[in-house]
Order: structure tokens, then sequence, then C-alpha cells
């Protein structure tokens, strides 16, 4: 799907559920030109996404080094969004966790922004907030300039908290299981 896609000439390519060897081809794609494209995969954790990736990789019968497959995690995916259903049963963004590199064969990932629990309200309902882990520039700010978004970015690391459109905490949206 991702290989008949490519041939429409599309600007971003989105990918509701990455699940085996197309992981490769939207891997190729990203590194060929398609900024803002994306995937979602099942995984417990930022670093457990790039291993699932990897694994959907050599699934698909590429015998390519883990090395190299790392290196094309690394210079196609900037930031790695992780979702969790939480105990009360609503869904919260728990991570936004930035790819920075290799170091040496290791994948080098920070975390930007995590959901903090802070207790349960009546009924049951998680509270919570998303803040920043006090990174001020992250890997991708060169990237977030080119398209003009460094002044949001700023701000956003600035305050601490992340706010939506409307100056609410970003998990408010999401609050109702």
């Amino acid at each position: 799907l991702v290989k008949n896609c490519l041939r429409m000439r599309p600007d971003r390519i989105i990918v509701g559920e990455v699940r085996g060897p197309e992981a490769f081809d939207l891997l190729q794609a990203m590194n060929t030109g398609h900024d803002g494209s994306m995937g979602t995969l099942h995984s417990n954790f930022p670093r457990e996404c790039i291993s699932r990736l990897e694994s959907m990789i050599l699934m698909g019968g590429y015998n390519l080094p883990a090395k190299t497959i790392r290196e094309m995690i690394t210079s196609s995916v900037d930031v790695i969004i992780q979702a969790a259903r939480l105990r009360d049963g609503s869904r919260k963004i728990t991570h936004v966790t930035e790819v920075i590199g290799l170091e040496g064969d290791v994948v080098t990932l920070q975390d930007l922004f995590i959901h903090e629990i802070q207790g349960e309200e009546p009924g049951g309902r998680i509270s919570g907030r998303h803040r920043t882990t006090g990174i001020a520039r992250p890997h991708f700010w060169e990237k977030a300039r080119y398209f003009g978004e460094d002044k949001r970015l700023t701000e956003i690391l600035a305050s601490g908290e992340v706010l939506d459109e409307h100056g609410r905490p970003l998990g408010e949206r999401f609050a109702q299981p």
C-alpha cells in the first residue's frame, strides 16, 4: 500500500497502523522528502517502539544489519508520541520523545514531555498534567524553524505545561473513558 501511495506523489504519508514489513517502506518514504509522514504501532514505551520497528523490518525478509536499520530509523523518525490507556479507562499521551540519533549501536532518545499522574478524583478519574522535561532546544529545532514552528515550540517548552489552542491542559480533551 505504501509503495502504491508513493506513485501518487504525496506530500506526506499517514499509515493508520504499521504491523509488518510496510514499516520499511514507510521509513524509506520518510527518508525521501515526505516530511510530516507518520504511522502508528503498538508498543508499551517509546524505547520499545524502536525495537518493534526493527522487528517489523526484519519480518519483511530484508537482510539488513541491525545498525543499518537503526540508522534508517534515526534519520527518518523525529518524534515518538506514546499513548496509553490508564486504569480509569481514559487514554493519555504519556510521552513525547525525541529520537536523537545513534551512540554506537544504541538509538538515543530524549523525553520532551511526560504525563505526570497527580492523583485520583472522586469517581476514580485519574488526574494529571503534561509537563516538559526541561529540554529547551530539541534536536529537531532546525527542522521546526524551517517549517515556521520554532516560536510555538519555544513557547510550549518554556511554559512547563502543554496547553491546547483554548488554553486548557492538553490532556483534558481525552479525559473521558
